[in-house]
């Protein structure tokens, strides 16, 4: 068993590497590849709509960050406006769905904004039993705590998070 979480957490870091290298892809000398740029806008487009779809709440309306942490890591959504009571009562509601889905091992609503398994989730599937996740309200929307104690589960935690911070372009440190 050992060998096999070993295993995942390599795949899983594996994988995060070479979507990280082919975000970056360039060509000529150190300019964006035009077809490779062109493919990202549509893509992150694609991220949005599916979004907005899967979570009953805007992008433009809200803030999203995905903190990496010493024994996980966290999901956080805040709405733009603090009055926006609509956005914040949708971000409270789906996060929390979010805490539960993913507790019971289920991550379709990731695999469907993103069109693809995102890393780690393969790994935080077989580990759920040692992962723990739990929704608090914050000020003006909601967060997910993602935390274990298990270093394999903590790695797939934060190769989840990193492809979040890369597919939804927010910027969040990913160390």
């Amino acid at each position: 068993m050992r060998k096999l979480a070993v295993w995942l957490a390599v795949a899983g870091w594996l994988t995060a590497q070479v979507f990280a290298s082919s975000a970056q892809s360039t060509s000529g000398a150190g300019a964006p590849c035009p077809t490779t740029e062109h493919s990202m806008d549509a893509h992150h487009t694609a991220v949005n709509m599916h979004g907005d779809e899967a979570m009953g709440f805007g992008h433009e309306k809200t803030t999203h960050h995905f903190f990496l942490a010493a024994g996980g890591g966290s999901i956080e959504v805040r709405a733009n406006d603090a009055h926006d009571s609509a956005s914040i009562d949708a971000i409270r509601s789906h996060l929390n769905h979010i805490a539960q889905m993913f507790a019971s091992g289920d991550f379709s609503t990731p695999a469907f904004v993103h069109s693809t398994i995102p890393p780690g989730v393969t790994t935080m599937k077989l580990l759920k039993s040692r992962i723990e996740f739990k929704y608090e309200a914050l000020d003006g929307g909601g967060r997910v705590r993602i935390e274990s104690s298990d270093p394999v589960a903590v790695a797939a935690v934060h190769d989840f998070l990193r492809f979040q911070i890369i597919d939804h372009q927010t910027g969040d440190a990913q160390e």
